[in-house]
């Protein structure tokens, strides 16, 4: 399979972007995405050592992308691929991604996530941090909650657990962030509260949780939620917006404590 490739390039945060156009060829339909990248790279070192090459232009270097575990699990590989976070499938994050989704010959735009909380350092490649500081303001159950009791001590309702084990497989890509026309990073820290909400260990802190995330969320320039579900549909994970309702109430219900 042939594709050309539309791929943003911007040196680091301060300079102007562009999308430079590459080809690449004889590409396996079972090759995925990250690996059809890597394949691109080598073809652009290759270009960049070669005079012929660089004496036709072509000398941008490696696309620089973000990656680690590829297996679906880290939340690194955060690429928007024709208008669609993580690309043109559903429940994957992009190393899951395959060529075989795409067309022999089609044009593939790849760009990074689009938020203001979250800027491009590189290429590909965009500022993360945001969302660890919104975990350590609280997505966290601290020593301060007592010793750990016998895990059959404390009945849990089936329910609670399970719901509790899907909000907490959130890989914290961004995905819902860079789906939202405001940027909202509600899904993520509602996520991230319900897994913890939903637990006896978790509701020792509650009220100072969900009141720290909320902050730090905000003060870091995220946009708020209008409820049009489009993080819901773009996460990987399948994350449901109901945690965003439960994360209003435990934030209201804090509130009415102080």
């Amino acid at each position: 399979m042939d594709f050309t490739l539309k791929v943003w390039r911007q040196k680091s945060a301060k300079d102007k972007g562009y999308f430079g156009t590459y080809q690449v060829k004889d590409i396996s339909p079972d090759t995925s995405f990250l690996e059809m990248m890597d394949i691109l790279n080598e073809q652009l070192i290759r270009e960049n050592i070669d005079p012929v090459a660089v004496s036709k232009g072509c000398h941008d270097g490696p696309v620089a992308f973000d990656h680690d575990c590829r297996e679906g699990i880290c939340g690194m590989c955060s690429l928007y691929i024709n208008g669609r976070a993580h690309g043109p499938d559903d429940d994957i994050t992009t190393c899951q991604l395959h060529m075989r989704k795409f067309k022999d010959g089609e044009t593939i735009t790849i760009e990074p996530w689009r938020s203001a909380g979250m800027p491009v350092i590189k290429d590909l490649v965009i500022n993360r941090n945001a969302l660890d500081q919104i975990l350590q303001a609280g997505g966290y159950v601290s020593v301060n909650t007592g010793g750990v009791p016998d895990a059959n001590t404390i009945p849990i309702r089936r329910e609670n657990a399970e719901e509790s084990m899907d909000a907490a497989s959130c890989v914290g890509c961004g995905a819902c962030i860079a789906t939202c026309k405001n940027g909202s990073a509600m899904l993520f820290v509602s996520a991230r509260v319900s897994s913890l909400a939903l637990l006896p260990q978790g509701k020792v802190e509650a009220a100072r949780r969900v009141k720290a995330m909320v902050s730090k969320m905000d003060e870091l320039g995220f946009g708020a939620c209008t409820n049009t579900r489009a993080c819901e549909m773009e996460c990987p994970k399948r994350i449901s917006i109901t945690h965003i309702a439960r994360m209003n109430r435990e934030f209201l219900k804090a509130k009415i404590q102080d």
